[in-house]
């Protein structure tokens, strides 16, 4: 593992409590700089709370983290990191360009306003007033805010929230183009397929997972066969050579299998009438709901 002075954040046996609940159990994990994380897990399973440890909104009741190499309040207070947040508005009557010139002032004028503008592809929305804005251009404005420190350590919590396909691809282009440390969460999955370096999966406070999502998704093991028949039956599906799991829509058929050659095989020489086969591994939505409901550790 890396040391905790040059990882970009390091958690080392950290708890909190809330209460009767127990939102972090003992987690051990270490993001080194320039990675891009995602942070994921169901509701309750410990992610808003790792990350208000991480922005030192709150501390831990047991267990040692570093952000930076210090403290997470030090580097939050030295301006090194950068959030983007669910909650928290914009002022309705002050322009996109007023906006960011504030949070660049802040940080002490580290950047210009008008870098931080293009960066973020706000140059056009300057002169709008942030009542007038979409929810897709108000997540922009607020990852604006973010970066106007130029940081080293970028959070942001479902960050793609309200915008389009369009506008979700440019805005990772542009977080992938500041090259920082990047820590996410998010429930679009096919993101933290597309656009992490690593998945943190979190389940009941502890890390079920930690791995890329290639690794991640392969700890589900099988294959996913879908196609579509003419009249499918469940029960003559679930008996097909390595099938534990049927999903029937209408005529569109899903089978988990253990052996999708022989599934494959058997569709066409029992069952027959099979159009639009395709063949794939588990998805990221698969690996995620497989390893937080039966409590897979690895």
């Amino acid at each position: 593992m890396e040391n905790t002075t040059s990882a970009a954040v390091s958690f080392q046996g950290v708890s909190k409590r809330y209460g009767r609940v127990q939102a972090l159990d003992e987690i051990t994990f270490q993001i080194s700089r320039g990675e891009s994380v995602a942070l994921l897990g169901p509701n309750g399973a410990g992610k808003s709370t790792a990350v208000d440890l991480m922005l030192g909104l709150s501390r831990a009741d047991r267990g040692r983290i570093a952000v930076l190499g210090t403290t997470p309040a030090k580097a939050v207070a030295a301006g090194q990191v950068g959030a983007m947040l669910q909650s928290g508005g914009l002022p309705a009557d002050a322009t996109v360009g007023d906006i960011v010139s504030l949070a660049v002032q802040l940080y002490g004028g580290r950047r210009r306003t008008a870098e931080v503008l293009e960066l973020t592809g706000l140059t056009e929305l300057a002169r709008r007033k942030g009542d007038a804005l979409s929810g897709g251009q108000a997540q922009r404005v607020r990852f604006a805010v973010a970066m106007a420190g130029q940081p080293e350590l970028l959070f942001l919590d479902e960050p793609t929230v309200a915008m389009d396909p369009l506008t979700r691809r440019d805005f990772w282009s542009a977080v992938r183009a500041t090259g920082i440390t990047t820590v996410f969460a998010t429930h679009h999955l096919d993101e933290a397929d597309a656009f992490a370096d690593r998945v943190i999966v979190l389940a009941n406070g502890s890390v079920a997972a930690d791995g890329s999502p290639s690794t991640i998704k392969s700890m589900i093991g099988g294959r996913t066969v879908r196609c579509v028949l003419a009249a499918p039956d469940p029960a003559v599906l679930l008996a097909l050579p390595g099938v534990h799991d049927v999903s029937v829509l209408g005529r569109d058929v899903t089978l988990h299998t253990d052996d999708a050659d022989g599934t494959v095989a058997a569709l066409y020489g029992s069952i027959g009438g099979v159009r639009d086969l395709q063949v794939s591994g588990a998805d990221l939505e698969e690996a995620l709901i497989f390893l937080t409901s039966e409590g897979k550790a690895a």
